[in-house]
């Protein structure tokens, strides 16, 4: 698997992320163990969690994992803080204290001495900016986290924050794919310009850009779940509909699956570094590992940036 840099720091990161969002809810210990395995058997380096995922249970079980599945060397790890979910209600805060200790309690459950990269999970009006970044310093200059970065910021947030940050700010992590490509107003060339990379969550359009939901809901998907309903619901029917039409005929007429040309096209896209992707089964992984991730023929990718927009 190719292995990108990160905007212009020397953090190296495989152009495939395996995201963990899922991990200690629907995605049970053995398969999350097949999962980390056949990721990384297929050139992988990359994971990435946060402390708001499962309540921390998914770090919890990543870190059982690494160092049994993979060694830690081996593996570039990915984390969050600022927000957090208890008894299923979230709550922001990225202030110094609860920022430095949502970090001590991921290098605890991930069993590990430090961070790849760790990222401040969304701005928050209710917290001077500068003291929020004042966590990410001391996480670095301590050897806590070997880079830092942002996520879900808009790019005048980024470019406000890489101007007032002492610790260059390598990354931000926004939803990024055919379905949403509002990060191309702002946040990519904001974060091109202050030399950060971009990571893309839901890069599949949530699972939409499958193809699986064409004309129906799969009874065993998120869109069917009543907790995960919600997730998947903005990108059924109407315009997102139109969209994965049009990507399944260009996938049809190039031999391909849809995913592989959904990410194939958005790997492409300027100063993208990586995609998240997060299977919660086997299968899943595997359809995923299949795809070429070649370059879109020309044609094709206009065709496809004209139908989304």
């Amino acid at each position: 698997m190719e292995q990108r840099f990160v905007g212009t720091s020397g953090l190296r990161v495989s152009a495939l992320a395996l995201g963990t969002m899922t991990w200690g809810m629907e995605t049970d210990d053995d398969t999350a163990r097949e999962l980390l395995r056949g990721f990384m058997d297929a050139g992988g380096t990359t994971i990435d969690t946060a402390g708001s995922f499962a309540e921390g249970r998914a770090e919890g079980l990543l870190g059982e994992l690494v160092g049994d599945v993979v060694a830690r060397p081996d593996v570039v790890l990915i984390s969050k803080a600022g927000v957090t979910h208890r008894n299923g209600k979230r709550m922001v805060d990225t202030s110094r204290r609860a920022m430095l200790a949502g970090l001590d309690a991921s290098l605890a459950r991930l069993g590990t001495d430090h961070l790849d990269l760790w990222l401040a999970n969304i701005w928050d009006d209710n917290v001077p900016l500068e003291e929020t970044l004042s966590a990410l310093d001391l996480a670095v200059t301590t050897g806590r986290v070997r880079y830092a970065g942002v996520s879900n910021y808009a790019g005048w947030q980024l470019a406000r924050a890489a101007t007032l940050s002492e610790t260059a700010l390598v990354a931000n992590q926004v939803e990024y794919s055919l379905l949403a490509r509002g990060a191309e107003r702002e946040v990519v060339p904001a974060a091109e310009h202050v030399g950060a990379g971009v990571l893309c969550w839901a890069p599949l359009g949530r699972g939409v850009l499958t193809g699986k939901y064409r004309g129906q809901i799969p009874a065993d998907s998120r869109g069917a779940s009543e907790t995960m309903s919600a997730y998947v619901d903005p990108y059924l029917g109407g315009r997102p509909s139109r969209i994965t039409e049009a990507l399944v005929t260009a996938a049809k007429g190039l031999g391909r699956q849809p995913l592989d040309v959904a990410l194939s096209w958005l790997l492409d896209q300027q100063n993208v570094v990586g995609a998240v992707v997060g299977p919660r089964t086997v299968d899943q992984l595997m359809d995923i590992l299949d795809s070429t991730l070649e370059p879109l023929p020309a044609q094709i990718a206009a065709v496809l940036e004209e139908v989304s927009s």
